[in-house]
């Protein structure tokens, strides 16, 4: 009796689990409509209000809520990360997404795209005292210049159609740092984020006019052609009723090339879009990153390997203040994230150097920055590695070549450290494994490696299983081969053969 009150109590909480989870899923319930959107984006479209963090601001937030009340539905907001939100969308995440959505030709063949809400052109930045440039045209030809962008975005795809040296960031605020630092020569991003960001800084100037015009507009699902219908009709309404030319004089971006919305017809975006980008284009982009991705693996963990023997010897046989020194390296790099790391080296050191008054140039190069922090950061975990390995040979090795008058740097040139590296090799080569795989992360310093390509052609072919795949692939080639070189050499030294 008792195991049936069990049976039936577990179904019960499984069948509450299943239930709850379903209705997670669901993207709406009752009239609601679900918004997605990454808040983390930046202004103008949506950010979060300084003054109280739980509410979100943005042109695109009135827009939300002026849809709400021409739809009589609630439009709910649903935070989602910028890159997966096409991806959500086919999965049914959410109803629809709106967030500065460029129409393209690839994001046609997968989502369904409503009457634009917003015309869009691209604004080329160069810094107030850089006379080189009049036009984003200045730039071609020009192998050692470099013009920041976003991924996935018109302003990337004519960079790439110029032929024009381009650096590729994940957030609005970095290229703009980056060029104000001199990093970069200029930044060619939407007029609205060039607005919001660069206008009003006395160090950036607007170069040239505004170019290539493009669209925002609302994406949905495929299979969901009756919600288009209803957000073009409320579009539409907006538009002549005068509600999106307030919304968007609100935030200061109204200008004349809106007044084409008034007469929008669908058919015309139909016409002007073409086909797809092959896959096959981008193959040659994701074997570059691969490349990328083995130099700066190597160039790390050879620094990691420099730094940390030394650091295991002082640990082990330095004085007191040495061994205190070391142990708060270790403690202090394994302690703190690599990504806070980074963003310290490469956007924390010329702050610094600044509110010093240094004077001196603490400004380093991404693949610096990327190099050093990964490379400080695995320094603390192998010397933990060495001096597990160098402490566990026996002391009576230490004497017996102190019986024979060997002195102790000898002794360990010699005899403990050959054969203290058969314990280190395993766990070492494990970690160059992993760092193969955590050089993902300096894609926030804008360096393209591996996984960094992987997203931006993902994103703009919308093909993430073909890519995805041929990703692992390239990790797999790059990462399998140290483990059978791991092997063929404790293989090897366990035989006694010289090192």
């Amino acid at each position: 009796m008792k195991k049936t009150w069990w049976y039936l109590g577990t179904a019960a909480v499984l069948l509450t689990l299943v239930i709850a989870f379903a209705a997670l899923r669901s993207p709406t319930s009752g009239t609601e409509l679900l918004w997605a959107a990454d808040a983390e984006g930046g202004a103008p479209y949506i950010f979060k209000d300084p003054a109280n963090p739980n509410l979100n601001k943005g042109f695109e937030v009135d827009i939300a809520a002026a849809l709400a009340r021409e739809l009589g539905r609630p439009v709910l907001f649903r935070q989602y990360d910028y890159n997966s939100l096409f991806i959500g969308l086919q999965r049914g995440d959410f109803d629809f997404a709106m967030n500065g959505l460029e129409i393209t030709p690839d994001r046609r063949q997968h989502v369904l795209f409503t009457r634009p809400y917003y015309v869009y052109a691209l604004q080329f930045v160069t810094r107030a005292d850089d006379g080189r440039f009049r036009s984003l045209r200045d730039c071609q030809g020009k192998p050692n210049v470099s013009v920041g962008t976003l991924e996935d975005t018109a302003a990337l795809r004519l960079l790439d159609k110029l032929a024009i040296g381009r650096k590729i960031y994940t957030d609005q605020v970095g290229p703009y740092r980056d060029l104000a630092l001199g990093r970069i020569d200029g930044v060619l991003l939407d007029v609205p984020i060039a607005l919001y960001f660069a206008a009003n800084d006395p160090k950036l100037k607007f170069t040239g006019d505004a170019i290539e015009p493009g669209y925002y507009a609302i994406a949905v699902k495929r299979s969901n052609q009756a919600l288009v219908d209803r957000l073009d009709g409320a579009l539409e309404r907006m538009s002549k009723n005068g509600e999106l030319r307030r919304i968007c004089e609100k935030w200061h971006l109204w200008n004349e090339d809106q007044v084409s919305l008034l007469n929008w017809k669908q058919q015309t975006l139909a016409q002007e879009m073409g086909q797809g980008t092959p896959f096959s284009k981008y193959f040659p982009k994701l074997l570059e990153g691969a490349g990328l991705t083995v130099f700066v693996s190597c160039a790390s963990m050879c620094l990691a390997i420099v730094l940390g023997l030394p650091i295991a010897l002082m640990r082990l046989y330095g004085p007191a203040p040495l061994r205190w020194l070391a142990l708060i390296y270790v403690e202090f790099f394994r302690g703190i994230p690599v990504l806070l790391l980074l963003y310290f080296l490469y956007f924390g050191l010329p702050s610094v150097a600044e509110a010093l008054h240094l004077g001196i140039a603490l400004n380093l190069g991404p693949m610096q920055a990327a190099v050093l922090g990964l490379g400080l950061n695995y320094a603390a975990y192998e010397s933990e590695i060495y001096r597990t390995g160098i402490g566990s040979m026996p002391v009576g090795q230490w004497e017996a070549a102190a019986s024979l008058g060997m002195p102790p740097a000898l002794t360990f040139r010699r005899i403990i450290l050959p054969q203290a590296i058969r314990i280190i090799l395993p766990p070492m080569t494990n970690d160059f494994v992993g760092l193969f795989k955590d050089t993902s992360i300096i894609s926030i310093l804008a360096v393209e490696e591996l996984t960094k390509q992987y997203q931006e052609i993902s994103k703009a072919s919308l093909n993430y299983l073909e890519t995805g795949l041929l990703t692992a692939g390239l990790y797999l080639v790059m990462s399998v081969p140290l483990g059978y070189l791991s092997r063929y050499l404790e293989k090897r030294w366990s035989k006694g053969e010289a090192c």
